[in-house]
């Protein structure tokens, strides 16, 4: 019997790894005073969220506020198993080889002893064996494929979801009493075109981490920033990440988004090329950013041409710059 370990990833939490979870929004600082409180519980949690919202990575952040978390943490994607394997992924089995040998292979719950089960996307996994799993969830006890000796389960389970559980249930691709049993402390996380500021938060920190890895010093222009308010975001954080990354690729020292992202065109995200489009509410502090390094990337860096459209000094201009970045550098820091 052959596994798929590529569908499962395995790793014990990094201290600190709570503090992964980007956000300041109110909708975010919400999630955080959750998982602050249920993580250092026995409780079984229900993640639910649009796909990318970053499901996997709060249940990084539980594990990683709980007793376990020198344990490992054991994720594995249940919509992505073939279902004819997906008993010897979870539970594992014991074959015969050569001979009279015996070979076994540790299932998920059996790597993960003394740590974290994460379902991914739970509620792909078929009828019959959401049956074997509730058990396994009741008893705390379970049979690795082909064996007799009975397993002891010492494992929370933290499970996720894309789909509305309770019209998963009504549809009959979840059974109601799996997800009393795992939702017993239900997270939602918020879509990403709902989280305000978060985007331009989260882009900085992608960017900063690339110019880290890189040892550059790139940077989005105004219209890039403008681009990341505007722009819906349906994939949410894994969208944005994946669009830094090739923004990054693709330019030089200032990036571009406008043209990565399907149905955004730099009209949208800023007006012609000698145009700034400012949303109404904008802070201040913002739209003076913007005007002036938009200036800067209509006349191609040129600071003096830029200070005399602007209609200001060059030394004033010196010093807002000087001044972003300082604010930039804390804001890495």
């Amino acid at each position: 019997m052959s596994s798929v370990s590529h569908d499962f990833s395995e790793q014990a939490a990094p201290t600190g790894a709570a503090d992964q979870l980007l956000g300041e929004s109110a909708a975010m600082q919400a999630v955080h005073r959750l998982i602050e409180r249920v993580g250092p519980t026995e409780a079984g949690v229900l993640l639910t969220g649009e796909s990318g919202s970053g499901k996997e990575l709060a249940a990084r952040s539980i594990h990683a506020c709980s007793h376990r978390r020198g344990a490992p943490f054991v994720a594995i994607n249940c919509g992505a198993v073939p279902a004819g394997l997906i008993e010897a992924e979870l539970f594992g089995y014991t074959e015969k080889g050569a001979g009279a040998a015996l070979r076994t292979h540790a299932g998920v719950f059996e790597r993960a002893q003394g740590g974290t089960v994460f379902l991914d996307q739970v509620t792909e996994m078929p009828l019959d064996m959401q049956t074997r799993l509730l058990r396994v969830l009741e008893t705390k006890k379970f049979y690795r494929v082909g064996a007799h000796a009975e397993l002891t389960a010492d494992v929370r389970v933290i499970a996720s979801t894309n789909r509305c559980p309770l019209q998963a249930v009504q549809s009959g691709q979840l059974r109601e009493d799996l997800l009393y049993r795992l939702a017993a402390f239900p997270v939602a996380l918020p879509p990403l075109r709902s989280r305000g500021d978060d985007v331009q938060l989260l882009a900085e920190h992608f960017l900063s981490e690339l110019n880290a890895l890189r040892r550059t010093q790139k940077r989005l222009s105004a219209l890039a920033r403008m681009t990341l308010k505007q722009h819906t975001w349906p994939g949410n954080v894994r969208e944005l990440k994946n669009c830094i990354e090739r923004a990054f690729i693709l330019g030089d020292s200032v990036l571009e988004l406008a043209p990565l992202l399907p149905g955004v065109t730099e009209g949208a995200a800023g007006g012609d090329r000698d145009r700034l489009s400012i949303r109404v509410g904008s802070r201040i502090y913002d739209m003076e950013r913007s005007l002036i390094e938009a200036t800067l990337d209509y006349f191609k860096g040129n600071k003096r041409r830029a200070a005399t459209a602007l209609g200001c000094s060059l030394k004033t201009l010196y010093n807002k710059l000087n001044g972003y970045s300082q604010s930039q550098e804390c804001a890495n820091s």
